[in-house]
């Protein structure tokens, strides 16, 4: 079962700026719920994204800057991810990988208890709702290799050449 916003909730947007691009953070009733790229794999359409008002993201804008600027390595926002139970499940375990590290997908399904499931584990991965903060760009493929990222694989390298400080955080065009 996926869980959806109630057809009552209340949903707003701002978009951040980034050194990887345009960021699109959205919030269900106040609850940051959505962390998008600009040509984002999996992005839902603008109009879901209720209306703009920075308000409920002060503090998500204050912890996304930090990190940037390299200050921050873990973040603590209440979130609110929306999807099904095993979804949930692996969105949970990407919390779990330490800045500057990786997982492979294997590695996630074991740790689910479902070691078979590395494909599965992909596929959620792919549909999580808040990049970045929920760091699926921290998994790559068993060989170590980096393996398809919603937000571009050229993000992904750059975000893990970051977080090794092997490379800055500097703008990049996307």
């Amino acid at each position: 079962m996926t869980t959806t916003p109630s057809p009552t909730a209340t949903r707003q947007h701002t978009v951040a700026d980034s050194p990887y691009g345009p960021l699109t953070l959205v919030a269900t009733d106040g609850v940051l719920a959505g962390l998008y790229m600009t040509g984002q794999r999996h992005r839902p359409p603008e109009e879901t994204f209720g209306e703009p008002d920075p308000r409920p993201f002060t503090e998500a804008v204050h912890q996304l800057d930090a990190y940037f600027a390299g200050e921050l390595r873990t973040f603590d926002l209440p979130l609110r991810l929306d999807g099904t139970p095993f979804q949930r499940s692996v969105w949970a375990q990407l919390q779990l990988i330490p800045y500057g590290e990786t997982r492979s997908y294997g590695e996630l399904a074991e740790n689910l208890g479902k070691p078979g499931a590395s494909r599965a584990v992909g596929l959620a991965n792919g549909k999580n709702p808040v990049g970045i903060i929920v760091p699926c760009h921290r998994v790559i493929g068993a060989s170590g290799s980096l393996t398809g990222y919603g937000g571009g694989l050229d993000r992904k390298q750059r975000l893990l050449a970051f977080e090794n400080g092997t490379e800055d955080a500097t703008p990049a065009l996307f």
